[in-house]
């Protein structure tokens, strides 16, 4: 077994979902996250997700690791295309390069995508972690009326 699995969200308990995004660590980094996340938000939050995955046919996942629940994000439709997104517990933070790789494999080497992004609000001022993972800036966009900088990694080719 891996130490990090993906797994539907729907697999994890809501309390656990409920929990991270009331962290208020976690909530720094979350700009459209205003208010609080109660149990009907998680119940729309996971009615979004699967539609996303009903539609598009990828999403978000949750990530276990250890078998523990970590977090959640993967790849999911924004603006037309692949977004990369990943919420984890701070105790998980070492984590996100490792399941980055995981998602970046599976996006350019099983969904046979041509780029990925990533969207990055402008009070995150470590947006080098992002470039140093192969991102370039792309523009900005708006999300529920909240601006992003959005960046780019775009297939090697071979």
């Amino acid at each position: 077994m891996s130490e990090v699995e993906f797994v539907h969200l729907f697999e994890v308990e809501e309390d656990q979902i409920i929990d991270l995004m009331n962290n208020e660590m976690v909530g720094k980094q979350l700009p459209l996250l205003a208010g609080g996340f109660s149990a009907e938000s998680c119940r729309d939050f996971l009615k979004a997700k699967k539609q996303l995955w009903d539609k598009h046919g990828f999403g978000p996942w949750a990530f276990l690791i250890k078998g523990e629940f970590a977090g959640w994000g993967g790849l999911q439709p924004e603006h037309g295309e692949a977004d990369f997104a990943l919420v984890l517990h701070p105790k998980f933070w070492g984590w996100g390069r490792k399941i980055f790789n995981e998602v970046k494999d599976r996006a350019f080497n099983q969904m046979d995508l041509s780029s990925i992004t990533i969207l990055f609000p402008p009070s995150r001022l470590n947006s080098k972690a992002i470039t140093r993972l192969g991102f370039t800036e792309d523009g900005q966009v708006t999300v529920d009326g909240e601006l992003f900088m959005k960046f780019r990694l775009t297939k090697p080719q071979p």
